[in-house]
């Protein structure tokens, strides 16, 4: 009985009333903070007096960095408020529906840090046995700490922006000299991303996972795996990664997953009391990933070792601060299947395998003018599906200043 007449805003949609992801489009009168409602978003500067004056001024602006401050109890109220107006029968004074696939979304919030973690056992063992090949798959620390890296957050960019072919160094088993030049393994990274916020703290528990972050986003995190392979002897990734990460301009709400929390999968040892989960925040999120239009992957969250509570605690163990606006990443999401695996790497076992699309092209890694798509949903309350916007990005060519 919603005054928004859209059939895609409704329970068994992805963005039903159930959802209410937040984003920022461009419109005539400049960028705005906008709720998505099936096809159409919101604006909520022109709906700002029926929200109350402590959270009107929290949506007036151009980004969600006032909203990311705020913390959970605003966050709480601004969603059940926009929960009652979405879902009343009258529009409220100064409601202006737009729809999301004629306007501009950009990157809705200041990106302060960005850390990519490495949490699926799956993908760690596939990644293990394909570039080691002889010895364990996973080093000895990874069962017991969350592993991660710091990546770039000024390269941070919103889905929809096409990303260059980067250049670096590479050295071919059997080659006496690296050379230099355009990546010639380019992948994806299928990810989940969440966006911090709150008053900026350390030593955070797994229980402060709630307080402290805003909302869920899916990411890609583009790989150069041969410019990845040489420099990481013996540091971690570097130019291999910092070159793009894509988000989805839409950030769904943490609470919008609460039907979705599910356990980790047993550690087969005791952790670190800091590590240890009072209550279960793995996610049941279905993820797919397209190359082109076809489906090549369908990795399942719940597989992942790590939750994402975990993740935060580990990195604000040591006195680091989770500020509104930082952004973590899950690490490439995998399962157990083939179909299951999050990258190219994985999907093609190291360009030995390669897969098909539906055109009959062959890929063993990206070429130029592929488009990667990621998309994915959870289980909501009553039988509803909550979604999480869709991130994508068309690879161009390597282009040099």
């Amino acid at each position: 009985m919603s005054w928004i007449a859209d059939p895609e805003f409704a329970p068994d949609k992805p963005f039903g009333p159930q959802t209410l992801p937040y984003g920022v489009l461009v419109t005539g009168s400049g960028p705005v903070v906008a709720v998505r409602v099936g096809r159409h978003a919101l604006p909520l500067r022109g709906i700002a007096d029926s929200l109350g004056p402590r959270l009107a001024d929290l949506v007036r602006g151009d980004s969600l960095d006032p909203l990311l401050a705020a913390g959970r109890p605003a966050w709480r109220e601004l969603r059940e408020r926009l929960t009652e107006i979405v879902t009343a029968d009258r529009a409220p004074a100064g409601a202006d529906l737009v729809r999301t696939d004629w306007h501009t979304l950009v990157l809705p919030f200041t990106v302060g840090d960005y850390v990519d973690f490495y949490s699926s056992r799956h993908h760690a063992e596939n990644v293990g046995r394909i570039l080691r090949r002889t010895g364990a798959p996973l080093a000895e620390n990874w069962t017991h700490l969350p592993v991660a890296y710091h990546g770039r957050a000024g390269t941070v960019v919103v889905s929809g922006t096409d990303v260059h072919r980067p250049f670096g160094q590479r050295k071919a088993s059997g080659d006496p000299q690296p050379a230099f030049g355009p990546t010639r393994r380019l992948d994806f990274e299928a990810e989940v991303g969440f966006v911090c916020g709150g008053e900026p703290a350390a030593h955070l528990s797994t229980a402060d996972f709630p307080e402290h972050v805003f909302g869920v986003a899916l990411v890609n995190d583009w790989s150069a795996r041969d410019v990845q392979l040489w420099e990481s002897q013996p540091l971690g990734p570097f130019l291999a990664k910092s070159f793009a990460t894509s988000v989805s301009g839409w950030i769904t709400p943490l609470e919008a997953f609460e039907h979705a929390r599910v356990p980790t999968p047993e550690p087969e040892h005791q952790l670190q009391d800091y590590l240890v989960e009072d209550q279960p925040w793995g996610l049941d999120l279905r993820l797919e990933v397209r190359c082109n239009e076809t489906l090549v992957a369908s990795p399942r969250f719940e597989h992942m070792a790590w939750s994402p509570a975990q993740q935060l605690a580990h990195m604000t163990v040591n006195g680091a601060t989770a500020r509104p606006g930082d952004l973590y990443a899950s690490g490439t999401v995998s399962g157990p299947e083939r179909a299951q695996r999050g990258c190219l790497l994985e999907l093609t076992w190291g360009g030995a395998d390669p897969i098909t699309l539906q055109d009959g092209e062959q890929r063993t890694f990206l070429q130029d003018g592929d488009r990667v798509t990621l998309s994915g949903s959870a289980p909501g309350q009553g039988g509803s599906v909550v979604g999480l916007g869709e991130v994508a990005g068309t690879v161009l060519a390597a282009a040099r200043r």
